[in-house]
């Protein structure tokens, strides 16, 4: 079968900067049901905006708990996005070709940021916030490290410290991400670090999670006024910010005179995915789009897919209020996969509400199946991903596999929202056959969940 694409097909779509959106898109008002809100960690009482005031912005506390429809960017943001958006949107024809697919595959690849993934989407609106607010430094964890070097990145343009905890495993796993921090001014920590009671607690978990991480980081922010934390995932108004991707992807799929069926990507924390989807999510709840939404995530940290719905911490320490979500026990320690930025035990609540109304369908796969997909890519669409995609590709090959099964002309949109340039090491594994697939411990998520902190049930 030929491979070759021919010169009248496109094969990117792009907008120019005139057209990076104005406003982020806040679903809130459009989920199904109420939402239960976040509880103090103290006193279990709904958390309110003074409650987290000792570590963000009353702007972007305000954002977290806005019910408008949409929140204005500022203008210093929106012209600090220009340095990278908008992103191309890509036709993945050469992988059609190689799948003998009817269906049709598009990806948003924000892999051109300078971060090489999606977060300074949120790290830039985050750092302007603060700065405006005053703050001199801001803390933070991250996984594999993409969160880190984002924000270490926005500190640099908003002119403010930046102090990171990255996680052991990826600490060890990445050194260039670290580099990449640091030539940016970040100071960063391998966590858990001797550098605070959090850390010095869970020492004996060497490789981390991005829990403890947390809990570096919020006790830092916490305890010195000129400092504020700042969360890569999660929180809503994290997935806020996100939103500008969606919102490029449906300009550019009416470019190429399409509407996805299927929207794909992977979850973590859950700001990728939700910043892909709510856009088209909004549209499925206002108007009725028949659009399917598949949340792609480590069979090893099996969150929306094996976890309880309660609530539970954010962090390992429990510094954190208490948030509903599909959660693994703040307590679990997923093994140490390649996919950093997937490890959290628990999720964003807005995804976690969204999988428990029956809008979006998680599914695990596991770390080679990842890889091979990750790896059929990059011999196709010639981008190498970051691991994290990986499994957002590895559902997109299955679907468009089972459009051939049925011969149906699917479109299918996935997220491609890093590259993997600094993750060649686990290519290394893969490729040399040596790559290992973590088990999940079910014995591990028992004794996590019966740690659970006594709440109100869900």
């Amino acid at each position: 079968m030929s491979h070759t694409v021919s010169g009248s097909e496109t094969v990117k779509y792009v907008l120019g900067e005139r057209d990076i959106p104005t406003h982020w898109i806040n679903l809130m008002p459009d989920l199904p049901g109420e939402a239960p809100p976040p509880l103090h960690p103290g006193t279990q009482q709904p958390a309110g905006p003074d409650d987290l005031s000792p570590i963000f912005p009353m702007s972007l506390i305000l954002q977290e708990v806005s019910a408008d429809p949409e929140v204005e960017i500022p203008e210093p943001v929106r012209d600090a996005y220009r340095l990278w958006r908008p992103t191309p949107l890509y036709r993945a024809r050469r992988l059609e070709r190689a799948l003998d697919t009817p269906a049709h595959i598009y990806y948003k690849y924000e892999g051109v940021s300078p971060a090489g993934s999606h977060k300074p989407n949120t790290a830039v609106a985050q750092a302007y916030e603060n700065a405006a607010a005053g703050v001199r430094k801001l803390s933070t964890e991250t996984g594999a490290g993409q969160w880190g070097s984002a924000l270490a990145f926005a500190c640099q343009l908003f002119g403010l410290q930046c102090e990171v905890w990255m996680v052991g495993s990826s600490y060890d796993q990445k050194p260039y991400r670290r580099s990449m921090m640091q030539a940016w001014g970040a100071t960063v920590h391998r966590s858990p670090s001797d550098v605070t009671a959090a850390g010095r607690a869970q020492a004996e978990h060497p490789t981390g999670s991005l829990g403890i991480a947390i809990s570096e980081a919020v006790e830092v922010a916490a305890q010195n006024a000129d400092t504020n934390y700042s969360l890569g995932s999660v929180l809503n108004h994290v997935l806020l910010h996100q939103t500008i991707m969606g919102q490029e992807a449906i300009a550019q799929l009416e470019m190429a005179g399409e509407y996805p069926d299927t929207v794909i990507a992977c979850v973590g924390g859950g700001s990728n995915f939700g910043g892909l989807t709510i856009p088209f999510l909004r549209r499925t709840l206002r108007e009725g789009a028949a659009t399917r939404f598949i949340a792609a995530e480590p069979a090893a940290c099996p969150t929306l897919t094996k976890g309880v719905y309660a609530y539970d911490f954010g962090d390992t320490v429990g510094l954190t209020p208490l948030m509903p979500m599909y959660t693994l026990g703040h307590g679990f320690v997923p093994p140490p996969v390649h996919a950093g930025g997937l490890r959290y035990h628990g999720d964003s609540p807005l995804v976690c509400g969204l999988v428990r109304a029956g809008l979006v369908e998680p599914r695990a796969y596991r770390q080679n199946d990842t890889f091979a997909a990750a790896v059929q890519f990059a011999r196709t669409e010639s981008i190498i991903p970051a691991p994290e995609p990986a499994h957002a590709i590895r559902a997109t090959i299955d679907e468009a596999l089972a459009a051939r099964e049925a011969g149906e002309e699917r479109v299918l949109l996935f997220g491609l929202c890093g590259h993997g340039n600094f993750d060649l090491s686990a290519y290394d594994a893969y490729l040399a056959g040596g790559l290992e697939d973590p088990e999940f411990s079910q014995a591990d998520l028992d004794a996590a969940l019966a740690a659970l902190p006594e709440a109100p049930s869900l």
